[in-house]
């Protein structure tokens, strides 16, 4: 199988449940294991090699048992996306490429003391990368940090994920337009706003942004327990081409 994407996480910041909130959507999460979000990445298998996008999970060394899993591609350094790294980079007898922005202030003290973490090679905007026979660009967004979605192609196919942010870069807008996208897996953590949100999308924000782009099907993920609760009600209320990611979802080509 030359590719297959799957979801460790779908869920934002605090996850779902959230800690000592019952509101409906959290108490099902409790009640059924199927609705419980953990932190946001997926793991790309490419070609018979293993990358994840994002390390927010704080199980990656018991997920992955040396030498399966062969680099990172990282978002951004912010905590939830980033924090299973400080227990990765003390392995020993590897070397691990975490390919993300050029962010000097990194995560905690991740650049300083790396381990087997080689954050050698940050990714210029719209730079392209092959990892065996499939082709990875990395787009900016717009979030409080340094911040990329990874566009992936092989083929015919091409898959795009977005997150962290608000909306997208006109830049990245007009670039994004002139594909075919297969998938485009978004960033949207809350129901409808009153208004814009600041650092992630709502589902405003989230079906605006891809407006005017070629996409078969769009998944949200990054989401909260309250975009969960809504969903409840309101589910049927999006587009048909549009999908709710969920832990240990599978896209295979």
């Amino acid at each position: 199988m030359a590719f297959k994407l799957t979801f460790l996480g779908t869920g934002d910041s605090a996850q779902v449940p959230v800690y000592n909130c019952y509101c409906p959507a959290c108490e099902l999460a409790r009640q059924n294991a199927s609705f419980v979000r953990k932190p946001c990445s997926v793991l790309l298998h490419l070609d018979g090699q293993q990358w994840i996008i994002d390390s927010g999970r704080m199980d990656l060394s018991e997920l992955f048992p040396a030498p399966s899993l062969h680099g990172i591609l990282q978002t951004h350094y912010h905590a939830d996306h980033a924090q299973g790294l400080l227990h990765l980079r003390w392995g020993v007898n590897l070397r691990l490429p975490v390919w993300g922005p050029d962010d000097p202030v990194d995560f905690a003290d991740l650049y300083k003391h790396p381990g087997i973490l080689d954050f050698s090679q940050p990714w210029e905007e719209f730079e392209t990368r092959k990892i065996q026979n499939v082709t990875i660009t990395a787009v900016p967004l717009n979030h409080s940090r340094p911040c990329l979605g990874y566009v992936i192609e092989k083929d015919q196919f091409c898959l795009a994920y977005l997150t962290d942010t608000v909306g997208l870069p006109e830049r990245t807008y007009q670039w994004l337009k002139q594909k075919k996208m297969n998938y485009c897996i978004v960033d949207c953590s809350m129901p409808p706003m009153p208004t814009t949100p600041r650092n992630h999308n709502d589902v405003t924000t989230a079906l605006s942004m891809c407006e005017g782009l070629h996409i078969d099907k769009l998944l949200f993920t990054h989401i909260g327990h309250e975009l969960d609760e809504w969903l409840m009600q309101h589910e049927r209320d999006l587009p048909a081409h549009v999908f709710i990611a969920y832990d240990g979802m599978v896209i295979t080509v």
